[in-house]
């Protein structure tokens, strides 16, 4: 009873960590990094929702391995 309620919420947790990762903004300076970063230095950058997406991750990511660690050992 308890192994099926971990998984449920194993599988939970990994649609989550899917989608706060997709939902944080790129590093990278390709060709979006190009045409977007004029707009950038005048308007600024949401610092604030990709601090919150940072946390996001961390937590979903720490809750994630625990219960597979729980999987993988019950």
């Amino acid at each position: 009873m308890l192994r099926s309620l971990v998984t449920v919420f194993h599988v939970i947790l990994s649609l989550a960590l899917i989608a706060v990762v997709l939902l944080q903004s790129g590093k990278s300076a390709g060709l979006s990094g190009i045409v977007g970063g004029g707009a950038e230095a005048l308007f600024g950058k949401k610092k604030g929702l990709d601090e919150l997406l940072g946390k996001a991750t961390l937590v979903v990511a720490v809750l994630f391995g625990l219960t597979a660690l729980f999987l993988g050992l019950g």
